[in-house]
């Protein structure tokens, strides 16, 4: 006996498949959904945890910002103090600078040369005397440049040869000169400087 199914056998296979393509869709929706709610979560706690590590960092930068503040201060005041000193301690050396003037030009005139005039116009000095000779007034200049810790720059302004008459009534033949030098002041004013002021200042 043969047995014929009349019943759309075509159709219920296609609707099964359907439903089960539907449900596959509906179940990876389903996972794709999951997944972006976990990466989410995932970049949520990502951007929580740098967020707060923002915030610390944050904190240490305007700690480090007042530190700096305070260290730039410091140093203000550090500059401020230095500059006190510096003008208390050229204070200082100005007030001595005739005594180490003077001294000065007393250890560099040789023999033969006789100062009549010391002029100070601030760091520069106007001397005016008399000369035996040409090369005494050259070996004073040659003192001031090379052997003085205190002179520089000497420079010779005029030097004119004069007669002087003496007291056995005999004529003598004299250079009146007059240089220019200029003070400097020596890299650590020594405390051997200081000597000819204690010895001026005992002599006065």
């Amino acid at each position: 006996m043969i047995l014929i199914n009349l019943l759309p056998h075509r159709e219920a296979r296609r609707k099964r498949r359907k439903a089960a393509f539907f449900a596959g869709l509906g179940m990876s929706a389903l996972a794709g959904l999951a997944i972006v709610a976990a990466w989410y979560a995932v970049l949520q706690q990502l951007t929580d945890s740098q967020a707060q590590r923002n915030a610390v960092l944050q904190r240490e930068i305007s700690l480090l910002e007042g530190q700096i503040k305070d260290i730039a201060n410091l140093r203000a005041e550090i500059e401020s103090l230095k500059a006190r000193q510096k003008a208390v301690e050229d204070l200082q050396t100005d007030r001595n600078i005739p005594v180490y003037l003077l001294n000065e030009l007393t250890k560099q005139t040789p023999e033969g040369v006789y100062l009549t005039s010391i002029k100070q116009t601030d760091a520069v000095v106007a001397v005016t005397g008399i000369a035996q000779t040409n090369e005494r007034v050259s070996e004073l200049l040659r003192n001031a440049l090379y052997n003085s810790e205190w002179l520089e720059r000497p420079e010779l302004v005029e030097i004119k040869a004069a007669t002087v008459k003496e007291a056995t009534r005999e004529q003598r033949r004299l250079f009146d000169f007059s240089m220019r030098v200029s003070i400097k002041r020596p890299q650590a004013p020594a405390a051997g400087a200081s000597a000819p002021a204690g010895a001026a200042s005992r002599a006065s």
